[in-house]
């Protein structure tokens, strides 16, 4: 089966991402996925065989709205969204973030998400008017089967990068995983 094929079907057959994805296509969000760990993990989980899945820190719900990029948004956001579930969310619009990141301003989402630390990391899941998965992923899905943690070669820092594999343990979740730097 293709990867992507692959990856949809594991989160249809996922009743918990499938509700959080439910509830975050309700908020009609421009440009909006639940992106990184809620796929990453995912398909980690199941090339590492995994009985149970991997507790998710949070989910990141992101959007890319130019019109409105105040951080109360965001929080707005969120606060409906604990008001409707127990999910962890975090959100966040992609719009803003160029800022922090010290960047010339993204175009969307997915131009957004092909400037994080980590390929692997890069690939988000929404809904779309029908109800079915589609995937935001600017590097593809494939990086998720490699087995690799790989740094970004558009966001080259290989502190952030070595920082991130270590606090978030990835070697140690998931050990069949090596990393690459290009």
């Amino acid at each position: 089966m293709e990867h992507e094929a692959l990856v949809k079907k594991w989160l249809m057959s996922d009743q918990a991402r499938m509700e959080a994805l439910t509830i975050a296509a309700a908020r009609k969000l421009p440009g909006w996925c639940l992106a990184a760990g809620f796929v990453r993990n995912l398909v980690w989980d199941k090339l590492h065989n995994f009985s149970k899945n991997t507790a998710l820190n949070d989910i990141d719900l992101i959007y890319f709205d130019p019109d409105d990029i105040s951080d109360s948004r965001d929080h707005e956001i969120e606060q409906g969204l604990r008001e409707v579930s127990t999910f962890p969310w975090s959100v966040k619009n992609q719009a803003r973030m160029h800022e922090r990141n010290s960047d010339c301003p993204y175009t969307s989402t997915e131009d957004a998400m092909s400037f994080w630390v980590e390929v692997e990391t890069a690939v988000g899941a929404a809904l779309d008017d029908d109800g079915d998965v589609i995937l935001v992923a600017p590097f593809g899905v494939k990086p998720l089967f490699d087995y690799t943690i790989t740094l970004n070669p558009k966001r080259p820092k290989r502190t952030d990068f070595e920082t991130r594999i270590c606090a978030k343990r990835w070697l140690q979740t998931w050990p069949r995983l090596v990393v690459k730097v290009l």
